[in-house]
């Protein structure tokens, strides 16, 4: 597959950000209320690559006491959202166009880890793909979800 010139090569991607990108990341993840009121952290940052971390919690959970899709999707989106704005230009912000998710298995686990990458960057598109797996009692994680996503730079208006 032909990759675009502003899509990172695999190499490229576990490069690291540059200072400036780094913080201005870190600054917009910090104003997502709905992933500060989840407990999501940051695990890594690199270029075109983030992975967010979502600890278990019970009220956090659905009717049969795994982790609520609302919940993983948001997690998966938010890396999706995330690893494209590392891409971007640091006058532009980064929403989500579309998306779709598989749910591979009922979320169980003590900690959920989305993994967002660039598939594909463009000027105002940049398609990404998160995966999320779910690690309980010291296991080997378990993929629980897979997502797609476009994602759009806009004008930041605030």
């Amino acid at each position: 597959m032909r990759r675009s010139p502003d899509t990172p090569s695999r190499d490229e991607v576990v490069a690291s950000l540059d200072p400036g990108t780094r913080q201005r990341i870190k600054e917009s993840i910090s104003r997502q209320t709905l992933l500060t009121t989840l407990g999501v952290t940051v695990a890594e940052l690199a270029r075109g690559r983030v992975v967010l971390d979502l600890p278990y919690r019970a009220d956090l959970c659905q009717q049969n006491g795994y982790i609520h899709a609302g919940a993983i999707t948001t997690l998966a989106d938010s890396a999706c959202g995330f690893a494209a704005a590392t891409l971007m230009p640091p006058d532009r912000d980064v929403l989500t166009v579309e998306f779709k998710v598989n749910l591979l298995a009922p979320a169980r686990g003590d900690r959920f880890r989305a993994t967002g990458q660039v598939v594909r960057a463009g000027r105002t598109l940049t398609v990404c793909s998160a995966e999320v797996v779910a690690w309980a009692d010291g296991s080997e994680p378990k993929p629980v979800a897979l997502m797609q996503a476009t994602m759009m730079a806009v004008t930041p208006t605030g």
